[in-house]
């Protein structure tokens, strides 16, 4: 943050240090640090997806642009897995509370993939990014939905934001996670630009877990 464009928070107040790490690290020059307290905080469930961190579901499919009814499916299921099953989370109080709906955040970038995750979990909170800028929850994931980056209706400028996969990732307390095709990961940059955008993507993907789809 330039001194003449506004004042830099150093202190998040939501981010377990694991995510704090990403946040930090790709967006913030390593300049953002975690409240002590945060470190507590943890999901506890029967399930693969536990504990705290990035996490990464790959689910293959081709030529979705817009919308992916293979994420949309797989969201669903692991979302109502773990209301279901009773997980939990502690928060940065120590205190151990019920996963409910609203304690999941789930994104996407485009309207299309809001809708088709909607009609499967229409008692979630669902929405795009720029509708939970500034919200948060336990758990936060994100659906990239487009099937390559060929695929993209607007380009990997949209789809690879920077600021996009920040607010999304950056929602969560406990864990953080991005669900989308492996192509993604395989783009083809010929612009610094766009080096610069696959490279954030691809740091989340280095520091994440794998979730099994």
């Amino acid at each position: 943050m330039p001194p003449d464009r506004g004042l830099f928070l150093e202190t998040t107040w939501r981010l377990h240090p694991e995510l704090c790490r990403f946040t930090s690290e790709t967006f913030y020059d390593d300049r953002l640090y975690p409240e002590p307290r945060l470190a507590g905080q943890e999901l506890r469930s029967a399930f693969a997806l536990r504990s705290t961190g990035p996490r990464l579901i790959e689910i293959a499919h081709v030529g979705n642009d817009s919308e992916s009814i293979e994420e949309a499916q797989r969201i669903a299921q692991l979302a109502q897995a773990l209301v279901e099953a009773g997980a939990t989370w502690i928060d940065q109080d120590g205190r151990e509370r019920p996963l409910t709906w609203n304690e999941l955040l789930i994104v996407a970038p485009y309207n299309a993939q809001v809708g088709a995750i909607r009609r499967l979990l229409p008692q979630a909170r669902v929405g795009t990014v720029d509708k939970f800028q500034g919200q948060e929850a336990p758990i936060s994931l994100y659906s990239m939905a487009t099937s390559s980056p060929e695929d993209a209706p607007r380009g990997m400028d949209f789809l690879y934001s920077r600021n996009r996969l920040n607010v999304a990732t950056s929602r969560a307390r406990c864990v953080a996670v991005v669900v989308a095709s492996p192509e993604l990961l395989r783009v083809r940059a010929r612009t610094p630009k766009q080096m610069r955008l696959a490279n954030a993507l691809c740091r989340f993907v280095e520091l994440a877990g794998r979730v099994s789809s």
